[in-house]
């Protein structure tokens, strides 16, 4: 398995560069963010584990770049920054997995082997669909260059339908992964913020977004103009 190691401690990346090659990796060192972003974007590694404070180009930005580019090599973020906003930063921009500074090294390569058994697989951290762009870290939503202004619940049931998009997707799969447990009415809710959405995201807009599969459910897709 291939790793790189993207970490401007010099002595620290040494470290984890023999560590890691006793344990049967084959190792890649960059000790700025630039360096490591070329190495990422020119090589097919099994996962990167990447510094938040790197020179050039800090870990969270590199990570972002690697998924803006359609690059999903698992990515474990290291840092000595601890604090749960960084570690939701870290993830937002496409991290994998997070550890702080100082770390166990056993279960630093344990993470970094989970990481890689689950392999690389599309993970965005925002979605397109045709022009209109879904950020679920900062709760926007635009389509083309306008801002439109959803509910927090609107928000959801749309998040939902784009990390489903091109699929059908059950009323009762919306109603399960947008309202809690303790829900207890009509599951026609679903078909009330449907309805809202379309005459927020596609009817201004002359477009069809949301699809209604009669017996199904909903697809999200980038469909034809309306009539």
């Amino acid at each position: 398995m291939r790793i790189l190691v993207v970490e401007d401690d010099r002595r620290l990346a040494g470290l984890l560069r023999r560590g890691l090659t006793g344990e049967g990796f084959a190792v890649d060192l960059a000790y700025e963010g630039p360096r490591g972003l070329e190495l990422a974007m020119e090589n097919a590694y099994d996962a990167a584990v990447v510094d938040v404070m790197l020179p050039g180009l800090n870990g969270f930005r590199l990570c972002a770049r690697l998924r803006e580019a359609d690059v999903w090599t698992p990515v474990l973020m290291l840092t000595a920054k601890d604090g749960e906003y960084d570690e939701a930063e870290g993830l937002d921009t496409g991290a994998d997995d997070y550890v702080t500074k100082p770390f166990s090294f056993v279960a630093l390569t344990a993470r970094l082997r989970a990481l890689i058994r689950r392999g690389q697989r599309e993970r965005p951290a925002a979605f397109e669909v045709g022009d209109l762009h879904i950020d679920p870290a900062a709760r926007r939503c635009r389509r083309g260059e306008a801002v439109l202004a959803l509910t927090a619940r609107e928000f959801s049931v749309l998040e939902y339908l784009a990390r489903r998009r091109g699929e059908v997707v059950a009323k009762t799969e919306v109603l399960e992964h947008v309202w809690d447990n303790d829900f207890d009415g009509d599951i026609n809710i679903v078909e009330v913020y449907i309805s809202a959405l379309r005459r927020k995201i596609d009817t201004p807009f002359g477009v069809h977004t949301i699809q209604t599969v009669r017996g199904c459910g909903y697809r999200l897709d980038a469909g034809p103009a309306s009539a």
